[in-house]
């Protein structure tokens, strides 16, 4: 993998250099410490990676950042920063513009053992199948004619690697209100949370809350799960759904984690459940795209194309649980279709 390392500290250059080449399958092909550079580079050479610093001299790291993917779209760009752990909005806005992926990065002095080996984790998850599922077949489609005809009553989405920016492709493809209430897992932690409903307000007119014990689903307005707790739907007494949040991690580890969320609609909505699945690594999802598809919903999957990690559409498509693979911004107008096809 070429490798671009855009950062303004001369330590911190040597040091992603020593680390990544005392990897095989990394080759530091450059560096630089301003952007403006990196760009030019760009324009001549390729690379399949790019670690970036936020902050440089002259143009930033996070103006930089489209210009460089229009550059280079199938390069990967990781965020090195040191204001992720405390989920800074500028980290959160990286990761909608298209940053594959956050790591922060230590003081220059403070580069012991676990930062190289965090790093090469990370970098490993994002381009070794083997970090993810089993290497996939074809995936195997389910027939849209055999999707039951009740009409949209949930939309819930899941989304992991990659997936702000794939739901700010998501929701730019909505051109009407769903009508319904729209729910969102992503895998970040806590401080991440009120960034990641600022900056998923901006991507929508729809109104976005972070879910909160007891709420009312109402229609026309997006919950997203915080960063403890898993978000799941209930029906009351007098048959209105409200939220309910489960701190308990999945049994696969995630928290929160799109299965149960899933797996809740399916018991309350019934065929009126439908799931998207964006880009992420892992299977979560998949669990509970089986149990909406049992109850007579559907599920829709991010294509392999557009997926920074296909791990958890991936998943999702071999196990013949899904209805259609495509790209985030042809999902609501799918979905838009299905609705009307069902009123009629």
């Amino acid at each position: 993998m070429r490798v671009l390392v855009v950062d303004d500290s001369v330590v911190v250059r040597t040091v992603i250099d020593r680390i990544l080449s005392a990897e095989p399958g990394f080759l530091v092909a450059h560096k630089t410490n301003m952007a403006e550079h990196a760009l030019t580079y760009l324009k001549a050479e390729t690379v399949d990676l790019i670690l970036l610093d936020i902050e440089l001299p002259g143009l930033s790291g996070l103006a930089a950042l489209p210009a460089m993917l229009a550059q280079q779209p199938g390069a990967k760009i990781v965020i090195l920063s040191g204001h992720c752990e405390e989920g800074s909005a500028p980290a959160m806005e990286a990761l909608a513009l298209g940053a594959s992926d956050i790591v922060a990065k230590p003081g220059s002095g403070s580069f012991g053992q676990q930062f190289p080996q965090a790093l090469i984790e990370r970098l490993a998850r994002l381009f070794d199948p083997a970090c993810g599922p089993d290497p996939l077949p074809p995936p195997v489609m389910r027939p849209i004619a055999e999707l039951g005809s009740a009409p949209v009553a949930c939309i819930g989405i899941g989304a992991s690697t990659g997936g702000i920016h794939a739901l700010g492709q998501l929701f730019a493809g909505l051109t009407e209100a769903p009508g319904v209430p729209v729910l969102v897992t992503q895998h970040l932690p806590l401080s991440f949370t009120p960034y990641f409903v600022q900056q998923l307000g901006r991507m929508t007119s729809l109104p976005v809350r972070v879910a909160e014990q007891g709420n009312l689903l109402m229609p026309d307005t997006v919950y997203v799960a915080p960063g403890d707790a898993s978000l799941l739907c209930r029906r009351g007494l007098q048959g209105r759904v409200c939220i309910m949040l489960d701190p308990k991690k999945t049994p696969i580890g995630n928290l929160p984690g799109v299965d149960p969320m899933f797996a809740s609609m399916a018991d309350v909505y019934g065929g009126g459940s439908v799931g998207i699945v964006l880009t992420g690594m892992g299977r979560d999802g998949t669990a509970g795209a089986r149990r909406i598809v049992a109850a007579g919903g559907c599920v829709v999957a991010q294509d392999q194309d557009s997926s920074v990690v296909w791990g958890m559409p991936g998943s999702v498509a071999e196990a013949g649980l899904s209805c259609a693979l495509m790209e985030p911004g042809s999902m609501m107008p799918f979905i838009a279709h299905r609705a009307q096809q069902a009123s009629l």
